[in-house]
């Protein structure tokens, strides 16, 4: 028998796949229908347990670990999972795909990511969408109930309390040099400030021509020598306060005029950055179907509506934390809104040359509707 406890005793049983460890975690919900393997392997996850709200999960297997010529993964989001853990309706342990080599199961079982499948996931989605995001545990124990349930807080971390980011975050710098022609006549170099970044954010900076230097989270910019034309900030997990390093390199950038890109955790580190301020959502935003609102002018007495020059993008999410509107400078505005439930999705200065969205334009998974904005940030280079 393998169970989730959820940190106010509420239980769910189901058979266990990939490993048989015990893990504790914040208990989150995915509504992807495809991109398992992309969720998994995203550091935006790190210390979560992840909940598909899809019912079958692994039919089309898991992709080799091959690397590219800049040595990071051709099909993986990073080169490691980052969720503690997986819970499923009903996990495949045949797949099918012609790019597949291995099954969900035995990838999880290498990487020492437990699993349960047969959980009644519409029941637990529920659950957190009522009550909020929740911290438990995955165990494997007989005696679970006669222990565990009495005293959960003995057993789980919180990950929220940890510094998450300086968890998945490279440990030094790292310069990748495009093959590809440069749309401009000079080539741009941008710094990116690597907070558990997604692959193919540097793929789609690769593809433009643009050289990138990969920083660890906290790297000095005023300390170091190198030479280039933006700054960006990337995805992560955890509560972005907890990047002061971060938050005070940007906050330099944007005094001096540098052009600066956030994306997810890249946004609210910006808004701290200005001076603004963040909060935890009650369940986030995970999936691949969220919907963001443009607001291209202005909006008239506070309202936001189809006549007021917005368009619509169906956009790929994973954040748990969003900006406070009301926080936001004088010569900021809300660029995005969720279509769903009103919350800040992007931030723009007037001079346009600082911006930044909570959805993720390089997708994997999901719709690739927000690609344009990589485009839209070297313009202003």
């Amino acid at each position: 028998m393998i169970k989730l406890v959820l940190q106010d005793g509420t239980q769910f049983s189901g058979q266990s796949f990939g490993s048989t460890n015990d893990i504790s975690g914040e208990v989150v919900f995915n509504t992807g229908m495809a991109g398992y393997v992309e969720s998994l392997t995203d550091p935006s996850y790190r210390g979560q347990i992840l909940v598909f709200t899809y019912p079958l999960i692994g039919n089309y297997g898991v992709p080799s670990g091959d690397v590219n010529e800049w040595g990071f993964s051709k099909n993986f989001e990073s080169e490691a999972i980052h969720v503690r853990g997986v819970i499923v309706a009903q996990e495949s342990r045949d797949f099918s795909h012609f790019n597949a080599v291995s099954s969900l199961h035995n990838w999880m079982e290498h990487h020492g990511i437990p699993g349960i499948t047969g959980v009644d996931t519409r029941a637990l989605t529920k659950k957190l969408r009522e009550h909020g995001v929740m911290l438990g545990r995955i165990i494997q124990c007989q005696d679970s109930e006669s222990t565990f349930g009495r005293n959960p807080e003995v057993d789980i971390e919180d990950p929220n309390l940890l510094n998450l980011v300086a968890e998945v975050s490279c440990k030094e710098v790292k310069t990748y040099k495009s093959n590809v022609e440069s749309r401009k006549s000079n080539v741009n170099t941008v710094v990116v400030f690597d907070c558990g970044i997604k692959n193919n954010i540097l793929r789609s900076f690769l593809k433009r021509g643009v050289t990138v230097h990969r920083l660890p989270w906290n790297f000095d910019l005023d300390a170091s020598d190198l030479e280039y034309d933006a700054v960006f900030i990337s995805n992560g997990p955890g509560d972005p306060k907890m990047c002061k390093e971060t938050i005070a390199q940007v906050g330099k950038a944007i005094e001096k005029g540098i052009p600066t890109f956030g994306i997810c955790l890249g946004t609210q580190i910006l808004a701290l950055a200005i001076g603004g301020d963040t909060y935890k959502l009650k369940y986030g935003h995970r999936g691949v179907n969220q919907p963001c609102l443009e607001i291209r002018n202005p909006p008239s007495a506070g309202i936001r509506d189809a006549d007021n020059g917005q368009k619509c993008l169906i956009t790929s999410q994973n954040h748990g934390f969003a900006v406070d509107e009301k926080s936001l400078p004088s010569d900021w505005r809300v660029w995005f809104t969720n279509a769903n439930d009103g919350t800040v999705e992007g931030i723009k200065h007037e001079s346009g040359k600082f911006f930044a969205v909570q959805f993720h334009p390089e997708a994997t998974p999901g719709p690739e509707d927000a690609d344009y904005l990589f485009d839209s940030f070297l313009s202003v280079i």
